[in-house]
């Protein structure tokens, strides 16, 4: 997803941490965090620009695990569903290991990472800004946001945005995923907040 740790560029540049800064100051790669940079559009270069929160955070957890193997979820998976419209300052990627969340040096927000098992989440691939990103489904993110409604900040919008959800999903397909991951509490909860929005 056009994303490059200084690490990873090590097989480069003998000194990658001042290549890329070079770089970044050239407007060729944009400086997203420490030590995490993201490849200019070609006709953004020389411009402001600046990447998507979410398109952001799928870059940075695809460069630490690979892009099959983080998953924007949660108050996301939401904006990206279009069910949040206004810009958050916290963006939240499953990923199979614990990270430490990550704060971002050109905006003031942060990626947060929650370990989970991403085989066994309901996701499908959509364009981002960055490139194509797993994003969990409608059905799994009513799931997700009612399980932790609070994770990302975001709670007042949360109840509406699984509401919205909720009409666009699948009934039997709550129900399925919702057994095998132990979310039969939070898809009561989520039913509970689709009769407040009738």
């Amino acid at each position: 997803m056009r994303t490059v740790r200084a690490r990873d560029a090590a097989s480069l540049y003998a000194q990658p941490s001042p290549e890329l800064l070079r770089l970044a100051e050239r407007g060729v790669l944009h400086r997203i965090a420490h030590g995490y940079y993201i490849v200019v559009p070609q006709d953004q270069v020389g411009r402001a620009w600046l990447p998507d929160l979410e398109a952001a955070a799928a870059g940075i957890a695809s460069a630490i695990h690979g892009a099959d193997r983080a998953v924007l979820m949660g108050v996301s998976a939401a904006r990206l569903h279009g069910v949040i419209p206004r810009a958050l300052a916290t963006a939240v990627v499953a990923v199979p290991a614990q990270h430490r969340p990550i704060t971002l040096v050109d905006r003031q927000a942060v990626v947060r990472f929650v370990q989970r098992d991403v085989d066994v989440l309901d996701a499908e691939r959509v364009r981002t800004s960055l490139g194509g990103a797993l994003v969990t489904t409608p059905e799994q993110t009513v799931l997700d946001l009612a399980r932790r409604p609070s994770l990302g900040d975001a709670e007042p919008d949360v109840r509406s945005a699984v509401a919205a959800l909720y009409r666009r999903s699948d009934p039997g397909r709550l129900t399925e995923l919702a057994g095998p991951q132990r979310l039969q509490a939070a898809l009561r909860r989520a039913e509970g907040w689709v009769e407040e929005y009738r």
